[in-house]
């Protein structure tokens, strides 16, 4: 076996994949940031309204719609050009699906909303999904070659290109046309930059349709399970309690999931592609699994655990008074989120091997918890009985996927315990700390006491973690992977 198709090169480019997908993320996430802050000064916020409705009423449609054309020719072992032409086709025939429900729905959901300017919006946000389905089929070839800096470069410029848009019609028009523009910028420069970057030309061709149809339908399925499962959480809260509880809630839920956002996510997209790609090489993917998941539970368990021991210095000094109600949700739900991990590595190795119909089972028994548990607690202890009942049920979730991908890829429990029990006690004795000691950390005025419990945190854990390793005598497992990374990083 040649050192390029072996494990540990596996293991290397699936890192360096995810490097590249956290970076994409991260830029993308300062890039709206810096937007945001300057569009706020020139338009006003109704129109922002005006936006998001639009955005999440199209976003839903499509979500419902997912079809997964491209992770199933990422999983195929030789895609020929009839299946890159299907690809492309069924993307088309979504596009145009949505468009054409998105703009059928577009008055009538404005005069559900009383708003008449919802109309014309909805349908230009209509038009973005049928520029998506015209995308280049061919740069998928980036993600099954684990080039994610070519993947990098078609999703960060047209962003960058479509801000520098909305910025300069924000300051000719002040109104929300200017957001508008920079979104119909920035998805026409990425559909062009795929023609540019990637020399295959899609034709139309249903011929390969059998080989996407099993797989298509399951991601279908499984994104409406998804679908269930994250609605489940404001729209009882809604209907139970008021909207000033949601409104809580999703702060609370948005904080706590930001170490899953950015770093849990963007690692199992490289991973996907890493799963697949070693699926066609018929290599024994456990190991790679293995190592994955330890050297995420080094960064994720101490994020997810320092998140909800700051939580309540976070909150106050990001929202300002008021916002008090959302600490324990985030403070619930960031240490639930951290087993997810586990559980999200494990979804995308099924998902490389096809085994869609066992997560829809799992995601519909999560969600099928979690609406119980919310129905339940509720009513008896509004916000913290919401956030508990949807921490109980990623709990279990996460479990059932981990148990699945153990079981179906002969993986044990001791091999899993030896990559994540050093990360486990550290950020144990972290959390002793800070428990003992935060409160003198947290008088801290300001920012002060936010940046001390923080640095204090991370201390201790890396000091704890280097520590057990080297009592250990040093195994070959993720401190050695991240070690091995950062010398090739220094070089």
């Amino acid at each position: 076996m040649s050192e390029l198709h072996s494990p540990d090169s596996l293991l290397i480019r699936t890192a360096r994949g995810a490097g590249w997908v956290v970076a994409w993320r991260l830029g993308m996430r300062l890039l709206g940031l810096c937007s945001t802050l300057m569009l706020v000064r020139l338009i006003r916020p109704a129109d922002f309204g005006i936006i998001a409705l639009a955005s999440s009423f199209s976003q839903t449609i499509d979500g419902m719609m997912t079809l997964g054309t491209e992770e199933a020719v990422i999983r195929e072992s030789s895609p020929g050009r009839k299946f890159y032409d299907t690809a492309f086709t069924l993307n088309l025939l979504r596009g145009l699906s949505v468009a054409a429900l998105v703009a059928a729905l577009a008055y009538p959901a404005a005069g559900f909303f009383a708003d008449p300017r919802l109309g014309p919006v909805l349908l230009f946000v209509a038009c973005l999904p049928l520029l998506d389905g015209l995308s280049n089929i061919g740069t998928v070839d980036f993600r099954r070659d684990l080039a994610f800096h070519k993947e990098f470069a078609i999703m960060v410029l047209p962003k960058l290109c479509g801000i520098v848009t909305a910025i300069t019609a924000a300051v000719l028009l002040r109104s929300y046309v200017a957001m508008l523009l920079g979104m119909g910028v920035n998805q026409t420069m990425r559909v062009v930059m795929g023609y540019v970057m990637h020399p295959f030309r899609p034709g139309l061709s249903l011929k390969a349709w059998r080989g996407l149809a099993g797989y298509s339908l399951w991601t279908w399925l499984l994104s409406l399970a998804v679908l269930i499962r994250d609605r489940s959480d404001s729209l009882l809260l809604g209907r139970l309690m008021n909207t000033a509880s949601v409104g809580f809630y999703s702060v609370g839920a948005e904080i706590a999931a930001l170490p899953t956002t950015e770093l849990i996510e963007p690692l199992g997209r490289a991973a996907f592609a890493g799963f697949s790609a070693g699926r066609q090489q018929k290599l024994a993917v456990g190991q790679t699994f293995l190592r994955l998941i330890g050297s995420a539970a080094l960064v994720t368990l101490p994020a997810g655990v320092g998140l909800s021991l700051v939580g309540a210095p976070l909150v106050g000094l990001a929202f300002g008074p008021g916002w008090e109600q959302a600490v324990p949700v985030l403070r619930i739900l960031a240490l639930s989120f951290t087993v997810m991990v586990f559980g999200h590595l494990s979804l995308h190795l099924l998902s490389a091997h096809a085994l869609l119909g066992r997560l829809v089972g799992i995601t519909l028994a999560g969600a099928g918890v979690r609406l119980a548990l919310l129905a339940l607690l509720i009513p008896r202890f509004g916000l913290t009985g919401a956030a508990a009942a949807a921490a109980v049920a990623v709990v279990v979730e996460q479990a059932l996927t981990l148990a699945t991908a153990m079981r179906r890829f002969e993986v044990g429990a001791t091999a899993m315990a030896q990559q994540v029990w050093r990360p486990m006690l550290a950020a144990s004795a972290m959390a002793a700390v800070l428990v003992a000691y935060g409160s003198e950390l947290s008088d801290r005025p300001g920012a002060l006491g936010l940046v001390m419990a923080i640095s204090a945190g991370a201390a201790i854990y890396a000091a704890v973690l280097l520590a057990l390793w080297a009592l250990a005598r040093r195994p070959d497992g993720a401190e050695a992977d991240v070690l091995r990374l950062l010398r090739r990083r220094a070089r």
